[in-house]
């Protein structure tokens, strides 16, 4: 039995041993590399993939993995990144919370959260979490732009673990919670507050997992702060899970208190990015075949409202509804693309149709140099590959405004070091070979015409 064979038998195996949710997000893009020595060899997508399997299903995967091969093997668990690495080197009162008083909205899920390059990771360790919670990556950290799916990850936690582990979830903005501290300060009939502080207390303690968003409304008011802290410590000492959202890391929260900033660095901090195009464009799909008043959009208009929605999720939601709302007051039948174009003008603040410029730079680059955009975005190595992405990259920083993290998302899911190391790269290349400078100032040419 070869490599593929074997592997494909195995996760044929492990579907029928786990939920469809857990197959897909931790076993689905693993393969096996090599077995030799006793050892097998498993590529994952990310590190999160490594410490996820070797601690919740390390058992599992050897049984299995074992009674396919009627040999005793060890796991090893390696990223892509790494192999290549070890090729080069071989290389009013505050009511008690209830069961059924989670403040959760069950629309959201981990099921319908749409996953791509910007947001894989943060989805991956908010599932981690809701397997496992008060186990792993606690407090976990969520923190990006608005309108990027911080609410959706929390809310699909929450769902994930009242769902499957009965556990009391909590999800209250910091808002709520500022008003539930501002409600104890106050006396009820007995002409005291002590009922108001036990109550706040069951509420926010006596649970098991608190979801806490939008944290840095918390900044400003000293006392709410100080009773979030020994919420904090409380929850955590327990080994109770907290989830946290911010529109900015910990680190740039200075509108609170040291010693919590530091307390959301104990665990694990995930940041979501602006979606890319193509996750842009999943998104619109899905939203669309959910939309009360399905009609058929053809793919170019699609494709101009995912390219002119760069930033914010909510946007294009908010594009489909105008283009519907557009389409039925003027008993429009079929909508195309300049009907489009006119319902949306005054939505977006430019009308660039077609993908975004770094998608353009990718087919630009890949058609000069004979390859495809999926090579650029891959993990391959070989020097027909590595230069043409290398330009491709060097292109998009000095075309565009991208950010060198979103310009990684762009090609594949790159760190941002790898962008900056392309760009110093081509950038003296450009200074000291005459072809490599005529190249670029071909392409420039090409992508600006």
């Amino acid at each position: 039995m070869n490599i593929t064979t074997l592997w494909d038998n195995f996760l044929l195996k492990i579907k029928t041993e786990v939920n469809p949710l857990a197959f897909d997000t931790w076993f689905r893009n693993t393969k096996l590399f090599s077995i030799d020595d006793g050892r097998a060899l498993i590529i994952v997508p990310m590190p999160i993939h490594k410490k996820h399997l070797a601690e919740n299903y390390g058992d599992l995967i050897e049984n299995i993995f074992n009674l396919l091969t009627g040999t005793n093997f060890e796991i090893d668990f390696l990223l892509d990144e790494e192999l290549e690495q070890k090729k080069e080197i071989e290389i009013e009162g505050v009511p008690f919370i209830s069961a059924i008083e989670t403040n959760l909205n069950n629309k959201y899920t981990f099921e319908n959260f749409i996953v791509g390059e910007s947001n894989r990771f943060a989805q991956a360790a908010a599932l981690a979490v809701a397997e496992n919670p008060g186990k792993v990556y606690n407090p976990l950290f969520i923190y990006g732009e608005s309108g990027l799916g911080k609410t959706h990850l929390m809310h699909a936690c929450g769902n994930y673990i009242v769902k499957n582990l009965n556990k009391k979830v909590l999800y209250v903005t910091s808002e709520q919670f500022i008003n539930d501290f501002l409600n104890i300060l106050k006396k009820d009939e007995s002409g005291t507050n002590f009922n108001l502080v036990d109550n706040f207390k069951k509420k926010y303690r006596n649970i098991d997992v608190l979801i806490i968003d939008d944290i840095q409304f918390l900044g400003g008011t000293n006392k709410s702060q100080e009773e979030f802290f020994h919420t904090f410590n409380t929850l955590y000492e327990g080994n109770k899970q907290i989830i946290i959202s911010s529109d900015r890391s910990p680190d740039d929260l200075k509108v609170l208190e040291e010693r919590l900033r530091t307390r959301f660095n104990w665990g694990l901090t995930v940041n979501i990015y602006p979606p890319e195009f193509s996750l842009r464009i999943n998104i619109l799909k899905n939203k669309l075949k959910s939309h009360e008043l399905v009609k058929a959009i053809p793919n170019d208009v699609i494709e101009y409202i995912g390219n002119n929605c760069e930033s914010d999720i909510r946007q294009l939601e908010g594009a489909i509804t105008r283009l519907y709302a557009y389409s039925a007051i003027m008993n429009k039948g079929d909508i195309n693309l300049g009907f489009a174009i006119e319902a949306l003008k005054d939505y977006f603040n430019n009308d660039i149709i077609g993908k975004n410029n770094i998608q353009k730079i990718q087919r630009i680059v890949a058609n000069y140099y004979g390859v495809s955009i999926d090579d650029l975005k891959s993990t391959r190595r070989h020097s027909s590959i590595v230069l043409p992405r290398q330009i491709a990259m060097y292109l998009a920083r000095i075309l565009t405004d991208e950010s060198y993290p979103r310009i990684g998302i762009e090609f594949g899911g790159k760190d941002h070091s790898t962008v900056i190391h392309s760009y110093d790269k081509i950038n003296k290349l450009t200074k000291t070979n005459i072809q490599i400078k005529e190249v670029i100032t071909f392409l420039k040419k090409e992508i600006e015409g």
